[in-house]
């Protein structure tokens, strides 16, 4: 009963008919920056946070445009709730910084032998801000860069800034949502090409070398973000295992991977067989497939994001498995937010209360796990919209039809 679409071609076959998928995809424009600052600086007036600060990386990007790594020098942008960003650096990385700069801005700089801490302080105070006010903290700050603002100044109050960065990122916008869309359909593309060069003796290691490629080939630089493939037993452990397999014939074959396309990120898993499945791999098969769905079907405008996740859970339970995290069963959420991070706010979390709004994004992946013999893991991510969620790839048909 082994699909058409599993086994059949050679790698090369495969690869040949790949190409770039990358034509029109419209990198983040300057005015979407621009407004994401806006946003978060209404926010924080809203809820007297006097500034906060972008540490290297996601936040620094989502809201400047500025492409630079955490490391241990600080680099970052002091955004305050009124005015303009200020960039803070060491003395020899300012000409590269004007050079990855979008949204333009003083660049203060530091020597190696000075403090940025008290640098991070004396520009803060530069910016008028009163004693004890809330100053957030980017939340991927390593502890040792806040330990160091700490001890520079005690007047003001550190608080996490990801009440400001999450209520931002949380909400994506028409393009955001484009971005992730494109970037679904390359790496469902490769997905398809994966599951076509699959053949008796063919190792996860193997298959993971070809999915990089075909990832470059549809147009992701990098090739793939990440890359899990699991054969058989494997399947069971759902972030994978220390040793690389060989596929049998009737094994289960778990991929989950994606890829990055102008700062955004693709993540599907399928979870199919490769010959004939067992009546019990079909019937936890099926009951992954419902509580993918009934966690969709609970995904409206203004329902609390612990009630998709408990969805979910109640369908499994239906079906005699669970409760809550017992094996055999769901042992992890429901699903987590995506976007320029694989995974970000906002979660598909037992009693999380926040409501679902237009722009959220989701995976939706209630794994099941079959403690030492296998788990199923289905994989798609959904958007809200005004009416509804929306698929950003179309669910499997069936355990021997991965694809839509």
């Amino acid at each position: 009963m082994q699909s058409n679409s599993i086994g059949g071609k050679t790698i090369e076959q495969a690869l040949a008919e790949l190409s770039d998928m990358t034509k029109g995809a419209v990198v983040t424009q300057e005015a979407e920056y621009h407004a994401r600052m806006v946003k978060a600086q209404a926010y924080m007036l809203e809820h007297n946070i006097a500034a906060i600060y972008l540490n290297a990386g996601t936040n620094l990007s989502y809201f400047t445009g500025m492409r630079w790594y955490a490391s241990e020098r600080m680099v970052g942008a002091i955004l305050p709730a009124q005015g303009a960003v200020v960039y803070i650096a060491p003395f020899f990385e300012i000409d590269s910084l004007n050079d990855y700069m979008v949204i333009p801005g003083e660049i203060r700089g530091w020597q190696e032998h000075e403090s940025p801490y008290a640098l991070f302080c004396q520009i803060i105070g530069e910016l008028n801000v009163p004693p004890q006010a809330k100053v957030g903290i980017d939340e991927s700050t390593a502890f040792f860069m806040v330990d160091g603002i700490g001890q520079q100044q005690a007047d003001i109050r550190l608080i996490n800034a990801s009440e400001v960065t999450a209520h931002c990122r949380m909400h994506k916008s028409s393009a955001e949502i484009a971005l992730i869309q494109r970037a679904m359909d390359m790496t469902i593309s490769v997905h398809k090409a994966a599951a076509s060069i699959l053949k008796e003796g063919i190792s996860t290691k193997e298959v993971e070398a070809f999915i990089s490629q075909a990832h470059k080939k549809v147009g992701a630089a990098n090739g793939s973000y990440f890359c899990i493939v699991l054969f058989g037993k494997a399947t069971s452990f759902p972030h994978g295992v220390k040793e690389p397999q060989i596929l049998q014939k009737n094994d289960l074959v778990l991929i989950d991977t994606g890829c990055q396309l102008h700062g955004y990120i693709s993540d599907i898993t399928r979870t199919y067989i490769f010959g004939t499945a067992s009546e019990k791999q079909i019937r936890i098969w099926n009951s992954e497939k419902r509580a993918q769905q009934a966690a969709f079907a609970a995904a409206s405008i203004g329902t609390p994001c612990g009630d998709v996740d408990a969805a979910a859970r109640a369908s499994l339970e239906q079906d005699g498995l669970g409760p809550d995290y017992t094996l055999p069963g769901l042992p992890h959420r429901t699903g987590h937010g995506i976007g320029m991070d694989i995974h970000e706010w906002p979660y598909l979390v037992k009693n999380n209360p926040l409501p679902l709004a237009k722009g959220m994004c989701f995976s939706n992946e209630p794994m099941i796990v079959v403690t030492g013999e296998f788990g199923v893991r289905l994989e798609d991510h959904f958007y809200m919209t005004d009416t509804g969620p929306a698929w950003f790839s179309l669910p499997s048909k069936s355990i021997y039809e991965p694809f839509a």
